[in-house]
């Protein structure tokens, strides 16, 4: 996958705010949820309540959101696919913009939607200890008043889709990086969801009824439909908010045009089916049918090549409907053979934006195995990312002039300067699919390979400079035979610092006390490089590894071999030596030396209170 980004920092100065949307967030445990009607578990929810509820925004607004902890582990929250520019800080992911928020206190997130000129479809979700996979995910909509396809439909709904585990995220990481796991398999979700809202709710379920109270005023599956009326046109959000599976979504008996991809507006194009990958999203137009006497099926069908086995217990096709009349039957459902997808790069931006000349190229190969810890782990260029002791938002904040230094930010970082453009190859030596998400950044989309090691063109094709106006997404699938969240636990990823000293220099009197206390209360250096250090090199203490199992004959295999041989040898020689000499073995020496062993165990015996003589 080759993808060019330009690296700019664009808000430097700010204009007053055209407004703010508030909100207030007490991240909760929820007891007792269960949305797919097979199993209650805690969740992570906001203010009591799960799901978290959806936000919408105009863009001429911004976004502030005072985030509370109050669960047992570090809290974030992550605004996916928004630009913090020159406020990096806000993103939201710990370990590179912030410590996290310890329990009981709170972070303000601000959300610069007024400047930062993006709309569209986007989601929020917490980015600490796996907190979003229990629970703590909500759809983020951006509207203009002046929307491209504005005028194009009569209303829209929002579509949720994914994964599901029974178990927390804490003891599902106890099982997926184990020695006990030496493939590195990972968890298989127990369910998958479907669920809608619209206007800035969630709706309802058809029946009224629930198995959980908890999740009882949300239709999930089968449970929740889309009410469409004849002859009007909708606009469908789908956001894939799980954290493993993908999934292809296909609506029966109707006509799918794609209008927007990651905040991206699009030239319309048909879609019979839509592949989204983890944090992917697309902008849909449907129009209604005129004929009132079936409802329609809506599937979302989870991409099962990614998992290692597919469980007995596991219905990874799930449906819901469109709902025409509450008397009519549903249609028979369609079935697909193969998937006919849309190719990223055959994707068209409304926008024109053509692709820069590239200053720099760097190439990141990725791929998985077994470490000499015994348990498996992803890597980029042979090393497995561990988050560094200080974010590296704070390194870029403190270390002065040695700020530009690469070093100072760990093995795993990058250091660019303001307005580099750089030629992204990313080349998966795995055998599956994996989704990247680069924060702050829309990624031009220049070119796909199937196989990047192949000569044959069909597989590999060159690379076409100049484009006049390639896709744009926050969100790119690699091929194979990123933004899992498994594989971010696992040490996938690497991490980008972009105009260290223009950060410096904008960031005066702006950087919120609360980035640096929250940090002095956990323990960790408020200051300094990557470990915690004003110098630019010294890294002592920085957590790295694992590292590739040394294989071959080395010094210890090769002694203990010997040794083993020797004493084989020895033993054979004493044998043949024995036998040679016409010796046997008579029942008094035979005798004799099992007196010998019974006076040696009474003796430590006695020595260890473990053994009596008997009397």
């Amino acid at each position: 996958m080759w993808c060019r980004q330009l690296l700019p920092l664009l808000a430097l100065l700010s204009p007053a705010l055209a407004g703010v949307q508030e909100l207030w967030w007490n991240v909760t445990y929820v007891e007792n949820a269960n949305p797919d009607g097979l199993f209650e578990r805690r969740v992570v929810g906001v203010n009591g309540t799960w799901p978290p509820p959806p936000i919408e925004v105009n863009n001429t607004d911004s976004l502030l959101v005072h985030v509370t902890n109050s669960i047992d582990t570090l809290a974030t929250l992550h605004h996916h696919g928004m630009f913090f520019n020159s406020t990096s800080w806000m993103d939201g992911a710990i370990g590179v913009a912030q410590c996290g928020i310890p329990m009981g206190q709170t972070f303000d997130y601000v959300v610069p939607i007024n400047t930062s000129g993006q709309v569209g479809t986007y989601w929020a979700h917490g980015h600490a200890n796996g907190i979003y996979v229990d629970g703590l995910r909500t759809p983020l909509l951006l509207h203009s008043a002046n929307e491209t396809y504005g005028a194009d439909y009569d209303a829209e709904f929002t579509i949720m889709l994914s994964d599901w585990y029974h178990q927390e995220h804490t003891v599902l990481m106890e099982s997926f990086i184990s020695i006990a796991n030496p493939g590195g398999a990972e968890p298989i979700p127990d369910a998958a969801l479907i669920y809608f809202s619209q206007n800035g709710s969630y709706l309802p379920p058809i029946s009224g009824s629930h198995p959980s109270p908890v999740t009882s005023a949300v239709g999930f599956n089968e449970n929740s439909t889309l009410p469409f009326e004849p002859g009007k046109t909708y606009r469908l959000r789908i956001i894939n908010m799980g954290a493993f599976a993908g999934f292809y979504f296909w609506i029966d008996g109707h006509e799918m045009q794609i209008i927007e991809v990651d905040g991206t507006d699009t030239l319309p194009q048909p879609a019979d089916v839509l592949s989204l990958a983890v944090a992917q999203r697309y902008s849909v137009l449907v129009t209604a049918r005129n004929d009132t006497s079936s409802n329609w099926a809506i599937h979302a069908n989870m991409d099962t090549s990614m998992f290692d086995k597919v469980p007995s217990t596991l219905n990874p096709n799930i449906t819901s409907t469109i709902t025409y009349s509450a008397s009519a039957n549903t249609t028979n459902l369609t079935t697909i053979s193969s998937y006919t997808l849309v190719n990223d790069t055959s994707l068209v931006p409304f926008a024109a934006l053509p692709a820069p000349n590239p200053t720099d190229t760097l190439d990141l190969v990725f791929n998985f195995a077994t470490m000499n810890d015994g348990t498996n782990h992803g890597y980029i260029n042979d090393l497995v990312y561990n988050s560094p002791v200080v974010p590296a938002i704070i390194s870029a904040l403190t270390l002065g002039d040695n700020a530009t230094s690469q070093v100072a930010y760990g093995p795993y970082s990058f250091v660019y300067n303001y307005g580099d453009v750089i030629d992204l190859v990313v080349m998966n030596a795995d055998k599956g699919k994996h989704p990247f998400h680069l924060h702050g950044y829309k990624m031009q989309i220049v070119n796909t390979a199937t196989d990047y090691t192949s000569d044959d063109p069909s597989l590999n094709p060159p690379l076409v400079e100049g484009q006049a106006n390639p896709m744009r997404r926050d969100t790119v699938t690699i091929p194979g035979g990123g933004h899992i969240e498994w594989h971010l636990d696992s040490g996938l990823a690497v991490q980008f610092i972009t105009a260290p000293l223009q950060i410096q220099e904008q960031a005066q009197g702006r950087v919120p006390s609360f980035l640096y206390d929250q940090c002095t209360a956990l323990g960790i250096p408020a200051s300094g490089n990557a470990a915690g250090y004003a110098s630019p090199t010294d890294l002592s203490g920085l957590p790295l590894g694992p590292w590739f199992q040394k294989l071959g004959w080395l010094t210890k295999g090769i002694l203990a071999m010997a040794g083993c041989v020797l004493t084989a040898v020895l033993g054979i020689l004493t044998v043949v030596w024995y036998s040679a000499m016409g010796g046997t073995i008579t029942e008094e020496e035979i005798e004799e030396a099992v007196l010998k062993r019974i006076e040696e165990k009474e003796r430590k015996g006695k020595f260890f209170g473990l053994i009596k003589k008997k009397t």
